[in-house]
């Protein structure tokens, strides 16, 4: 029987000739708005719902954005002891970030409405990266719907392979990648870039990125389309209008700008003093209001205040090509850094920039310290872990600890991509690496502190990384309408507040590593674009220079209290023999040497890590394996243990687990009643020599008179 088509349906290819399918009136009808996406046999299921009112006194946008894996996508079960998906992991913490910042620039600045945005993935082939496809998803929910967005806004992947940009790539191609954005924008903008390279040029980067926005104009186009076919995205809600008092705005601008401007022009190093020049302003001009004009006009008051004090510090910026804190554009803070300043550490570093501290360690672990990865779309094992913390002290507030925030999972991140670049590979160091940076102070580009903090104990450790990283944070302040702009190195945090950019650029004197951008202005040239990669460059170059002077290359030799790894390749058939039945050869091994044995099954190998503080434990483990993985040759002498006498002979162990007959005729030549007329005991070492196989068995037959002259019959 036919079945009646439900929903509404809008098809478009991608230059490569993949289709994509929008599909929205047919799941999640309750929703505001709702579109299922499907490329291939993945689909993503987009809701939104933003409430009809905002509430009472609401004076930011309370925006959430969520992806999430279901596991059933991929034919999965979900791990742990409940088997059902709980808490986002931090790569769905990741994704839901990056559509989170794409969408918010989108909406309209007066409206605060409380909104949700959800992203399913309810199928997903193998080898894809639905990912890439989530903002696209998100944003077709949001236009089809009666919510104001100034949409439509898109997301797309973007990687070089080869030589060639490939958009969406699978999981494998991105494996051999060099370089791998996330690029979101609209029909006429990009505002944010998201990725890692490996010492990639700026040309080649912008390059990337110009590729990555044809798409995107496919991708809202076809949003655009879907909208025109329903209905209900035709009306929008009607945004109550907010506020005002004109004559008390032009009364706070005349008393006020002036002062403020002055403030600004003030070159005025210290944040906390800084603001309270500010707000002393602020306070005066309250206290000089009626309390009742004062109480009426309270919320208007800040406002105003605050959009008085962000224009004179743009202007100061643009007209005097002078900053907060005195420094030309381009000019760097102060640095200064130390290694080694936690002596039980197996690397440390302090690196300062200005008020922005960074506390980082790096700690060296086996593969028993390796991370798991167990999501619907990644799982397996990661090596190179990397945390960033956020204490509130580190900007002289008090907060509630409520566990690790999105923020700082999302920076921790793009400073673990922009270290992994110089990371040696697992031949030359067989260590689970984890780095944290604490926080101790913050004032800008904290995730970049990060970086060279990193970097810095990473050199302390005496990992052997391929180069320095340095990482700077570049800022923007534009006017559309006079065309002036001023491109800012190693912005403060009032800078990245009150300016138009945020585009941080992490890398080594040879290219970058990874970067991270968000563009709140519309209509950002590639020239602009360009100039501020190369300004960042100088600035990145600066630092490492200031990096170096503390330390330059890897330690020779890790520190005395790293455990030390040796790390072994065996023939897959001996991880048996090497662990023993029920892991007693393994066992014993461990505790007579008191090192760790970590063994693991790669392709047609067993690779052995043995870990010990002490080299001496370590050589006895490699003999032993070395026993073991020896394959007995007739005609070679052995020095063995006795391990048992019976009345036809004794048992000889010549290598580990390999064990042989001396039979009572060849102990001695002369002729023994017992073997206990030898002398010999449980437990000695006598030297023997292979001498033939048992052709039934296959057991080993040893002989130890070979060993002795032939005299000594006739001594004795």
């Amino acid at each position: 029987m036919a079945t009646t088509q439900i929903g509404i349906q809008k098809e478009f290819k991608m230059n490569d000739g993949r289709s994509i399918i929008l599909e929205t009136g047919k799941l999640a009808k309750q929703a505001d708005g709702s579109v299922v996406l499907k490329s291939g046999n993945t689909m993503l299921l987009a809701t939104v719902v933003s409430n009809k009112e905002a509430r009472e006194g609401q004076d930011f946008f309370p925006l959430s954005v969520d992806y999430q894996e279901k596991y059933a996508a991929a034919g999965r079960f979900p791990g742990g002891f409940f088997k059902r998906e709980a808490r986002p992991s931090e790569y769905e913490i990741l994704i839901s970030r990056l559509v989170d910042r794409a969408l918010r620039p989108l909406f309209p600045d007066n409206y605060m409405n409380e909104t949700q945005v959800l992203i399913s993935l309810i199928s997903v082939e193998k080898d894809a990266l639905p990912d890439a496809l989530a903002g696209l998803v998100a944003s077709a929910a949001l236009l089809v719907s009666d919510i104001p967005f100034n949409g439509p806004v898109s997301e797309v992947r973007v990687a070089r392979i080869n030589g060639e940009f490939i958009i969406n790539p699978t999981i494998s191609q991105v494996a051999s990648a060099d370089m791998e954005m996330i690029v979101a924008g609209t029909m006429d903008n990009i505002n944010m870039v998201e990725g890692e390279m490996k010492e990639v040029s700026e040309k080649d980067m912008l390059e990337a990125i110009k590729i990555a926005h044809a798409a995107i104009k496919l991708q809202c186009q076809a949003q655009l389309d879907l909208a025109n076919m329903v209905e209900k995205s035709k009306v929008k809600r009607e945004i109550p209008e907010t506020a005002s008092d004109t004559e008390l705005e032009a009364r706070m601008k005349k008393e006020l700008y002036e002062k403020l401007y002055k403030v600004a022009m003030g070159k005025i190093a210290d944040k906390h003093l800084r603001k309270e020049s500010f707000e002393k302003i602020k306070s005066e001009f309250k206290e000089s209001l009626e309390p009742e004009l004062l109480e009426e006009k309270g919320a208007l008051i800040n406002e105003y205040f605050y959009q008085l004090m962000k224009d004179a510090v743009r202007n100061v910026v643009l007209d005097e090509r002078v900053r907060l804190d005195g420094r030309s554009l381009d000019t760097i803070r102060p640095i200064w850094s130390e290694v080694d300043y936690l002596p039980s550490a197996h690397g440390s570093s302090i690196f300062t920039r200005g008020e922005t501290q960074s506390l980082t360690t790096v700690t060296l672990g086996t593969k028993l310290d390796e991370q798991i990865l167990d999501g619907a779309v990644f799982e397996g094992k990661s090596k190179f872990m990397l945390h960033y913390n956020f204490p509130p002290f580190s900007t002289g507030e008090v907060k509630m600890f409520r566990g690790t925030s999105r923020r700082e999972v999302g920076h921790g991140n793009l400073a673990l991509r922009a270290l992994k670049a110089v990371l040696p590979n697992l031949e030359t160091n067989p260590y689970t690496v984890r780095i944290v940076s604490d926080i101790l102070e913050s004032n800008g580009s904290s995730s970049m502190a990060t970086v060279c903090a990193g970097t810095l104990a990473l050199l302390d450790a005496g990992v052997k990384i391929t180069k320095p990283v340095s990482g700077i944070a570049m800022g923007l302040i534009a006017d559309t309408k006079t065309k002036k702009y001023a491109i800012l190195s190693d912005i403060l945090g009032d800078e990245d507040h009150l300016g138009d950019m945020d585009f941080k650029v992490t890398g080594t004197r040879d290219g970058i590593t990874a970067c991270q951008m968000d563009i709140k202005v519309d209509g950002l040239s590639y020239e602009v674009l360009e100039e501020a990669l190369n300004q960042a460059k100088r600035g990145r170059l600066h630092i490492l220079d200031e990096m170096e002077k503390t330390i330059s290359k890897p330690r020779e030799d890790y520190k005395p209290h790293v455990p030390r790894i040796v790390k072994m390749t065996v023939p897959k058939e001996f991880i048996g023999a090497i662990i023993g039945p029920g892991g007693k050869i393994i066992q014993e091994m461990q505790k007579e040497s008191g090192c760790t044995i970590v063994i693991e099954e790669v392709g047609e190998y067993g690779v052995v890590d043995i870990v010990s503080e002490n080299k001496e434990s370590i050589d006895i483990v490699i003999n032993k394996i070395k026993g073991i993985i020896a394959v007995p040759e007739i005609g070679e002498v052995y020095k063995g243990k006795v391990k048992s006498i019976v009345s036809f002979g004794m048992f000889v162990e010549i290598l580990p687990g390999k064990e042989g007959l001396v039979h009572i005729s060849e102990i001695d030549h002369k002729r023994l009643e017992k073997v206990e007329d030898s002398g010999i005991k449980e437990g000695d070492r006598i030297e023997v020599k292979l001498i033939g196989l048992d052709e039934k068995t296959g057991k080993l037959k040893l002989s130890r008179k070979v060993m002795l002259p032939k005299d000594s019959a006739q001594e004795k």
